[in-house]
């Protein structure tokens, strides 16, 4: 049975626009071949963190909500731990 869940990502706000829109489709293209449907995607642009992470004061807001089976979101946890270009993420269960 697939479930909601909501990504919550902050990529570096130092990319180019040509940089940051190949991340966004390589994170969606991760999630569709990891089997989940992508329902929404909300993305806030640069906005300034609360507190200083990884030298940034910055950074590019993104939410994707989208459906999946249970195991999706380690998968999706995993590969995003590696990406250099993401700062910080969360991927939580979404409620309607």
């Amino acid at each position: 049975m697939n479930k909601k869940y909501e990504l919550a990502l902050i990529l570096k706000p130092d990319l180019s626009e040509e940089i940051f829109n190949s991340e966004m489709e390589n994170i969606k293209s991760m999630i569709g071949k990891s089997g989940a449907v992508i329902e929404k995607i909300d993305a806030w642009g640069k906005k300034k963190l609360a507190y200083e992470i990884k030298k940034f004061s910055e950074g590019n807001y993104n939410f994707i909500i989208f459906s999946a089976e249970s195991n999706v979101p380690a998968v999706l946890e995993s590969k995003l731990r590696i990406n250099e270009n993401v700062i910080r993420f969360l991927i939580v269960s979404h409620e309607n």
